[in-house]
């Protein structure tokens, strides 16, 4: 048998030497290579099955041998002896029932059946031998194989074969092939993934995109993943084609998961350059005054459809991943940012008109309260009117680019018009809680002030008391103004009921008055008005009522102030004697009179004398110094007198020295121009006492000359 297989095939099987005995030659399994065969050719020599040095008693290497050679061959020879052919009781006539009874069982009949006659001549084993080139191609000995498993694979097939056999079991070689492209194929997929992990284009792709997006990258992976895929299928093709596209399915779903996070990673690149673009186009086009809502939905659909190229572009050949979800999300994010500018700009302009009409409002607002008549409010009510209006005018215009629903922009009309009536309310309030300083101040202007804003001078002559009268019904004017809100046109008596209650009242005494009072606390013994709802009252009757005791209470010193003035003035402007006291002098002083008559010399002194008292009188300002009472101008005159005399003897000492010194013939204060006297007023020579008195004197001339 060894003999046979070394001269058929070239090989190096150890043979029997018929000189050292008939003996057993080979033991277990032998494997070599055919030389000179093509394609490569292995050779397998089995233990014979007949041989003495086992015994009858050990069959199963033998039925185990002949069962390994049965699986893993292609072609199995069979070595007899010749007389053994046709007989019951040939030697190997049970493993041969064995061997062909598992054949028929693994594999279909064949439909050539090869009797070869042994026979030593050369010519008989160079045809044999003929037969085995290109065995496995069609008509070849092999030619009809089915399930061959590749050479790659053949060791850990024979292993596992050999493992079921040693194992007692039945052999089931198709299921064995499974087994065997199961793990072949399964090392053939690992090796593909790691070298995909360890592929430097793959490593840069991958790094390329942790810093931005990456063109053309579903094209440049699936060029990657196609290298690795390729190769699997050309290593893997002869493996058993259930198992190797299952083993290839799972290749290519590992390695999508090795590459579905740089896949991510790109898309988000993608939402976040779409996303971003949106807003800067956005904010660029709302500068230049573009439609909120177009510019929203144009760059919108720009942005989407920008997503959409790159994620083409992104595509790998070989997934079905869908970037639907990043997509809505970059949806909801446009979306988003689009509702926080939108409300931004919103807040924005109605800040802006909330702005306008607190400066429309609040200032015209306080005039107008501060003016306090009977057009306060009707005029407060058109210029809310007016300016409320014209801002929700240009309110609409500025948000109606926005395309809200009407409920929303009425609401947001509706809000600005609630706020210019709260810039109203809040102004009123602010100006009824200062309404005590504005009655002083408005009575103290009508009381110190005549109809020509002029400062009032209390001469005697003025009715203090109805001038007190019109300064607080001015001042209770301004009360009734303050009392309420008034936006509405509505009528009310608070006027009329704070005049009957507090400014009649007033004006009675005694038991009327008591009457009036008693009659009176009920309107004013309230915290609301009648016809005014609590929400627009800004002072209570009550309230009222006390601000109006302390008004009293505070403005009854500036009347007392003035009827001191009156009357100190009345002391004042009574200094001539009565008029029989002037007659009784008259009539007395006839001869006294008459003397001053026939004497000129005496008329003349009491000129000098008439002159220098008025002078006193005027520099004095004696009216003004006993004004303010007796005593206190008897004080100031004691202490003005003197220092006057005195100014007026030094002044005329003065103009003395300079006439006799510059020779000019000349009496008194007078000098000569051009051969006539220049008459010089008296209160000239007494300028230097005008400065210690109060007031000059006027109008006085020496009308004498010498």
């Amino acid at each position: 048998k060894s003999t046979l297989l070394n001269n058929l095939f070239h090989t190096n099987f150890r043979e029997m030497d018929a000189f050292k005995g008939r003996t057993q030659t080979t033991q277990g399994i032998w494997l070599a290579e055919a030389a000179g065969i093509d394609p490569c050719t292995l050779v397998m020599d089995l233990e014979g099955t007949d041989g003495r040095e086992r015994g009858e008693d050990d069959p199963t290497f033998e039925k185990q041998s002949a069962l390994f050679a049965l699986a893993v061959s292609d072609i199995v020879l069979i070595n007899m002896w010749c007389h053994d052919i046709g007989r019951e009781q040939a030697a190997n006539k049970p493993l041969l029932k064995t061997v062909f009874q598992v054949m028929m069982r693994l594999f279909s009949p064949r439909k050539d059946n090869i009797v070869i006659r042994y026979t030593r001549q050369d010519q008989g084993l160079a045809l044999l031998r003929q037969r085995f080139f290109n065995s496995i191609a069609p008509g070849g000995l092999a030619g009809d194989r089915r399930g061959a498993v590749p050479a790659s694979a053949f060791p850990f097939s024979s292993q596992q074969i050999w493992k079921v056999i040693r194992e007692n079991k039945d052999l089931d070689l198709p299921a064995h092939k499974v087994m065997v492209a199961t793990v072949r194929c399964e090392e053939i997929a690992n090796e593909k993934l790691a070298n995909l992990t360890s592929d430097q284009g793959w490593q840069e792709l991958e790094e390329a995109v942790q810093s931005g997006t990456v063109p053309s990258f579903g094209r440049k992976l699936s060029s990657i993943l196609d290298k690795y895929l390729s190769d699997y299928d050309m290593e893997a093709a002869y493996f058993e084609e259930s198992v190797r596209t299952a083993k290839r399915q799972h290749l290519m779903s590992k390695s999508l998961d090795l590459v579905f996070p740089a896949y991510q990673a790109v898309l988000g690149h993608l939402r976040l350059k779409s996303l971003n673009m949106f807003k800067d186009e956005l904010d660029q086009a709302l500068k230049e005054g573009e439609g909120f809502a177009v510019v929203v939905r144009d760059l919108s659909n720009t942005s989407l459809t920008e997503f959409d190229q790159g994620c083409t572009d992104a595509t790998v050949s070989q997934a079905t991943w869908d970037s639907s979800k990043i997509r809505e999300k970059l949806r909801r994010d446009i979306d988003t940012h689009a509702a926080s500018v939108c409300t931004a700009k919103l807040s924005e302009i109605t800040t802006n008109f909330e702005k306008r009409l607190s400066e429309t409002l609040a200032e015209p607002v306080a005039s107008l309260l501060d003016s306090a008549s009977k057009e306060t409010w009707p005029s407060i009510r058109k210029l809310l009117n007016r300016e409320t209006e014209a801002a929700i005018s240009d309110f609409s215009s500025a948000i109606s680019g926005f395309e809200m629903d009407d409920k929303t922009t009425s609401k947001m009309i509706l809000n600005l018009r609630d706020y210019a009536r709260s810039v109203v309310d809040k102004k009123a309030r602010e100006e009824a809680g200062q309404v005590l300083i504005r009655m002083k101040e408005r009575f103290s202007n009508a009381f110190s002030q005549d109809a020509e804003s002029m400062p009032r001078v209390w001469t005697g002559k003025e009715d203090i008391r109805a001038i007190t009268k019109d300064a607080r019904s001015r001042s209770l004017k301004l009360l009734s103004v303050m009392a309420a809100l008034r936006l509405e046109e509505k009528p009310d008596k608070i006027e009329s009921v704070l005049s009957s209650s507090l400014l009649d009242s007033s004006d009675t005494s005694g038991a009327i008055q008591e009457r009036s009072m008693s009659a009176t606390v009920t309107p004013l013994a309230s915290s609301t008005w009648d016809e005014v709802s609590p929400s627009d009252t800004l002072i209570t009757p009550v309230q009222c009522k006390s601000l109006w005791r302390q008004f009293k209470t505070e403005t009854e010193y500036t009347v007392g102030q003035a009827i001191a003035a009156q009357e100190a003035s009345k002391r004042s402007s009574a200094f001539l004697p009565p008029p029989w006291a002037i007659v009784a002098m008259i009539v007395l002083g006839f001869n006294e009179f008459m003397t001053l008559l026939r004497n000129p010399l005496y008329l003349g002194v009491l000129f000098v004398l008439f002159l220098l008292v008025k002078a006193l009188w005027v520099q004095l300002d004696i009216p003004g110094i006993f004004q303010h009472g007796i005593v206190s101008g008897i004080l100031q005159l004691s202490t003005k007198f003197l220092p006057t005399i005195m100014g007026l003897l030094k002044r005329l000492a003065d103009e003395g020295s300079k006439v006799g010194a510059s020779g000019n013939s000349t009496f008194g204060p007078a000098a000569r121009e051009n051969g006539s006297f220049k008459h010089v007023p008296l209160q000239d020579m007494a300028s230097e006492s005008s400065s210690q008195g109060s007031s000059s004197a006027s109008g006085l001339t020496n009308s004498s000359s010498v």
